[in-house]
């Protein structure tokens, strides 16, 4: 070890633990796999600039440091979250002069979803005549996070989240390395230990080596077998994917309203739950029920507009956590009832007219004539008033739509 690297005990273990070649490299095989598209423009030296889109843990960074050292070019890592205009100039000026010996450069920009359209102007003209290879790295969709022109100059590839097995594969090659990882401390996971790490870990490595590490350290130089309740402590609580601000929101949303429209209350309350736990705003979870409530059940059980607002009202007015209770109320009832979309399709057809035929004058005999003059001009004339003459046929649509049906209700619709 070199008097100016850091002590490897001050280093991260999954800092420690990252892959340094495509073979140690676990997950994405789609991506990187044997004779995958990306995989042979790194072994042939021609590594396309890119964007990586994929949830936290997931191998972002440790595949950009593979791509530099696989095309043997100067890797520069900044954040977006810190890095500025200036930061950018500075490397595009090293990665001009390294250029120039015949030397190439790898910016890595971590969360390049926070660069503004400044900042990634700055960098486009040095992506595009090949100064810099680009590696961007997010956890949101780039189709609005990253502007069109930048994105039109890289490939997007997207990561999913690791599966229990390639979590497990990792936690265990952590434990037994002796160079890199645990495997001095002669540590060992008992088996419901390992279940409990790898199923908390949510497809999140670097969260499972986070919490290894943190287990393992209240036994260092003991040979030990690490116990769940451990592991539990360590971990604390599931690594969240949820971001209420990004893509899991939106996804989870829909997952949700589409569980309720298809009447499956089992995977509405558990997308509710989804929400909840990982700290959306009830009030919103709120006012998608309202809006359900009149699209997709409607007519067929106008209840469930008066739950979804009472739902609403109570969660206001209780607050959290016991919100959940008047918001799985509302859920599984809305899921549970029969379903209509008659009020949407009545009034989005009568819309249409609206737009695309000649708006007629309202009908003289549908107007009120408060005074002597519209009554002399014959508003309100053959007007039956219906509570009345309830009998008696009117027409109540303007001339040239007459006739027109806007609401047809579905046979399970019923009016209680």
């Amino acid at each position: 070890m070199s008097l100016f690297e850091p002590p490897r005990s001050s280093v991260p273990l999954a800092a420690r633990m990252r892959p340094r070649t495509l073979d140690e490299f676990v997950g994405q095989q789609e991506i990187v796999g044997p004779d995958r598209p990306l995989r042979r423009a790194i072994e042939r030296d021609a590594a396309p600039s890119m964007i990586l889109w994929g949830p936290p843990g997931t191998g972002k960074t440790t595949l950009a440091e593979i791509v530099a050292a696989a095309t043997k070019s100067e890797f520069t890592h900044l954040s977006a979250v810190s890095a500025g205009v200036a930061d950018l100039r500075r490397v595009v000026a090293q990665a001009q002069g390294l250029r120039r010996l015949g030397k190439r450069s790898v910016l890595f920009i971590d969360e390049i979803h926070r660069f503004n359209k400044a900042q990634q102007d700055a960098i486009l003209p040095y992506v595009e005549d090949g100064t810099v290879t680009l590696i961007g790295a997010t956890t949101e969709n780039p189709s609005f996070e990253v502007n069109s022109a930048l994105l039109s100059r890289a490939r997007v590839f997207v990561l999913s989240s690791l599966s229990d097995e390639q979590v497990g594969t990792i936690v265990d090659r952590a434990l037994s390395d002796r160079e890199r990882g645990l495997g001095e401390q002669n540590l060992t996971l008992d088996d419901d230990a390992r279940a409990a790490l790898v199923g908390l870990s949510n497809g999140d490595a670097r969260a499972a080596l986070n919490a290894l590490e943190f287990a393992a350290a209240s036994h260092m130089g003991t040979p030990h077998a690490i116990a769940r309740a451990e592991i539990l402590e360590a971990m604390q609580r599931r690594a969240s994917t949820y971001d209420k601000g990004g893509d899991a929101h939106y996804d989870t949303i829909s997952a949700f309203i589409k569980s309720i429209r298809g009447s499956d209350p089992d995977a509405s309350v558990y997308w509710l739950a989804r929400m909840i736990e990982g700290g959306e705003d009830p009030l919103f979870i709120a006012r998608r029920l309202v809006i359900l409530a009149s699209e997709d059940v409607g007519l067929a059980d106008s209840r469930g507009i008066a739950v979804a607002v009472a739902a609403q009202q109570a969660v206001h007015f209780v607050g959290m956590p016991e919100g959940f209770y008047p918001l799985a109320h509302a859920t599984l009832y809305l899921a549970t009832a029969p379903k209509s979309n008659s009020v949407g399709g009545a009034y989005a057809a009568a819309l249409q007219d609206v737009r695309d035929s000649r708006n007629e004058p309202v009908p003289l005999h549908l107007r009120n004539a408060p005074t002597g003059l519209m009554r002399d001009l014959g508003y309100g004339r053959e007007y039956h008033y219906s509570h009345d003459d309830y009998a008696v046929q009117q027409t109540f649509l303007p001339e040239n739509l007459i006739g027109r049906v806007y609401f047809e209700p579905p046979k399970n619709e019923r009016r209680e």
